[in-house]
């Protein structure tokens, strides 16, 4: 099997020598570029309904998106699974595994596109009717979440593909899919929306294009390639190792993301209750915020691939410097951008809604935890040392504790006091959980990381 001659080595990155802070940004500059047209993908829908179909749409569309986290967040967890071991053996040069590893995680990307697909269609009325939606959109949200849904296979299959290139180091060829698959996602968006009337069925159909789009072009790159991640379709199966090792890593991590979920869901909840002014202004302040966490996450990603190739490698002392720089990465993006949209938010507010009362709604949210948002990006790179490390049942019980745990008790305690039970309290209790959650995260990974250098 060819390893050093592939030409796709022009794409990958050593992680295991040389300067760890130049690679580590060419690492996640174009995981953020990739994660900013992913997110337009969203925003597209979110701006072409708020303009062209009406508050009731946009509020539709909003609503759900916890939801939608709380179904994929699971086999989004597998993904990392795929990437940790994907990365660890490409770091200790075991190709035979990483073979079976990269074929094993993209069988599995598709049986879990079935399976959520069966989820979406199916149970979409029912979670929403008891998140409370307003009667006015249930039946838009609905119609959203079953088409959407129908294309969610295609979105499984991008997440693992992409999963294993960034493995790597190759972040920059999943932004080139991306960059077409987000032209193709607005154009629809416009012709569906304004020339069709299709509302809310239009911009789910133009994702699911474009992200069939994107998936496609990850399986040729993967097929394509002439080096050790190279993808054959007809070997395609689950060596069951490889799944153990994967859902060792994946099923905690997806886990988390759907305790994550479910609090957020509750919150949601609460934020329904408010009416649908306040949900446009939530989703609305959400899509914008998405913007600086996708900025900040791609140090989580990146956190994850070079923990799990220098661990593979034996070199632990380059583990501990990923750490310091990549959470200083977060630290400065973060608050930067933090600082921005808390003072500054009403203005992108104003491609989402040109309604006023939409538009002070939004500001809120951007206040109350745009300043602190800086937290949320070092919990996130935190919690990816640690799974690059092999923990992944550690930061689950912590972020379960920690952040969703704690905005639970939130929820059933202070807000239900008379004074406190307003939209602003719901927002302060996200940056009160990043800072518990990143402490307690901090004094594991300093535990676990002395672990394995005795070891």
């Amino acid at each position: 099997m060819q390893n050093s001659t592939s030409k796709s080595k022009n794409y990958q990155i050593d992680m295991c020598s040389g300067a760890i802070l130049p690679k580590l940004l060419l690492f996640a500059l174009p995981l953020i570029g990739s994660s900013i047209l992913q997110l337009l993908f969203n925003a597209a829908d979110v701006v072409v309904v708020g303009r062209f179909a009406g508050d009731n749409a946009l509020a539709a569309v909003g609503s759900t998106g916890s939801l939608i986290n709380l179904i994929v967040n699971m086999f989004v967890g597998l993904s990392i699974g795929a990437n940790v071991i994907t990365a660890k053996y490409y770091g200790a040069k075991k190709y035979k595994d990483l073979s079976e590893a990269i074929h094993t995680s993209m069988l599995l990307s598709v049986i879990s596109g079935i399976i959520l697909t069966f989820l979406g269609v199916f149970g979409a009325k029912r979670i929403l009717m008891w998140m409370q939606s307003p009667a006015e959109v249930l039946d838009l949200a609905t119609q959203y979440l079953k088409y959407y849904f129908l294309g969610i296979t295609a979105t499984m299959v991008y997440n693992f593909g992409s999963a294993i290139l960034r493995a790597v180091g190759d972040t920059r060829r999943p932004l080139y899919y991306l960059f077409f698959a987000g032209i193709i996602n607005v154009v629809l968006n416009l012709i569906f929306v304004i020339c069709f009337d299709m509302s809310v069925v239009g911009v789910a159909v133009a994702t699911t294009i474009s992200q069939c789009f994107a998936a496609i072009c990850v399986v040729r790159c993967l097929v394509k390639d002439d080096g050790v991640i190279k993808l054959n379709l007809k070997e395609l199966k689950i060596h069951k190792i490889k799944l153990i090792e994967i859902l060792k890593t994946g099923v905690p991590a997806g886990f988390q993301g759907i305790v994550f979920s479910f609090s957020n869901v509750v919150i949601q909840s609460s934020i329904n209750a408010f009416g649908a002014i306040t949900i446009a202004g939530n989703s609305a302040a959400a899509n914008i915020e998405g913007f600086i966490y996708v900025s900040m996450n791609a140090f989580y990603q990146a956190a994850i691939s070079f923990t799990s190739q220098n661990f593979g490698a034996k070199k632990f002392e380059r583990i501990k410097k990923v750490a310091f720089l990549a959470e200083s990465c977060v630290f400065v993006i973060g608050l930067s951008l933090g600082i921005l949209i808390a003072f500054l938010g009403k203005y992108p507010l104003y491609l989402y809604s040109s309604s006023a009362d939409v538009i002070v709604a939004g500001q809120k949210r951007l206040l109350y935890m745009g300043l602190l948002f800086f937290l949320c990006g070092m919990m996130d790179v935190m919690c990816g040392m640690l799974r690059g490390l092999g923990y992944s049942i550690t930061p689950m019980i912590i972020s379960m504790l920690g952040a969703c745990g704690f905005r639970l008790l939130w929820i059933f305690t202070i807000f239900q006091i008379p004074i406190f039970h307003k939209i602003e309290m719901l927002y302060i209790s996200y940056p009160i959980s990043w800072i518990i959650t990143f402490a307690a995260q901090l004094i594991c990974f300093v535990l676990a990381y002395r672990k394995i250098k005795k070891d």
